[in-house]
């Protein structure tokens, strides 16, 4: 008998659901379709605008943003002289770049020069949008701390040995870190990517207003 009833068709769900002895006034029934929110086009285009226009990077501060990040790295390009002649891919990379490091380093203080139009002309004029004082000031900060590795080679110059060794590996990690960095910070700023550098990124953010 508890089996056949189970088995007992349920009864129609067509009718009004009734909640505490009161009737709802919703009728239960399974066709029923409720009208569906929609938001106009000119609405949701609005929020599109909304949502791409305070985010958005001019091409202009893209492109400037991104050139700055070769000037640490044509002004560190000499610890790469290991690394470079002992790898062959990294010279077919760097190959396109030998014209413009040629006339990096054709004028002694033209590194010098570079950092003072930079931190003048750029990171403290206020005409400059801040994507482009920021990134610059990065750049700028990232050169300036290759004077370490400078001042270590300077004082510690090895000709053969264990500290040889260890200059190469000094002088080669100082590379790769420039080399993804240019990467790293000129591909960011071409997509309109804040680029935030590890040392770097806390200091230039104290640096720019």
């Amino acid at each position: 008998m508890a089996i056949s009833q189970l088995f007992a068709p349920l009864p129609s769900l067509t009718g009004t659901l009734t909640l505490t002895g009161r009737r709802s006034l919703l009728p239960l029934n399974p066709t029923t379709q409720f009208p569906k929110s929609r938001l106009s086009k000119d609405r949701a285009a609005t929020l599109v605008l909304q949502s791409k226009g305070d985010d958005s990077v001019d091409a202009s501060d893209r492109i400037i943003s991104a050139v700055c990040y070769f000037y640490p790295f044509f002004d560190g390009i000499q610890y790469g002289k290991f690394i470079i002649t002992q790898y062959q891919p990294f010279q077919i990379l760097i190959q396109p770049l030998f014209p413009a490091i040629r006339a990096f380093k054709s004028f002694p203080f033209n590194g010098f020069l570079i950092f003072i139009t930079l931190y003048f002309v750029v990171v403290r004029n206020q005409n400059f949008s801040r994507y482009v004082r920021f990134n610059t000031m990065q750049a700028i900060v990232l050169d300036v701390l290759l004077i370490f590795p400078d001042l270590l080679e300077r004082s510690f110059n090895p000709k053969d040995g264990l500290g040889l060794d260890v200059v190469m590996s000094l002088d080669s990690t100082v590379f790769l870190f420039l080399l993804v960095s240019l990467i790293y910070g000129f591909s960011a700023c071409l997509f309109g990517l804040t680029p935030r550098l590890p040392l770097v990124a806390e200091a230039a953010d104290r640096q720019v207003l």
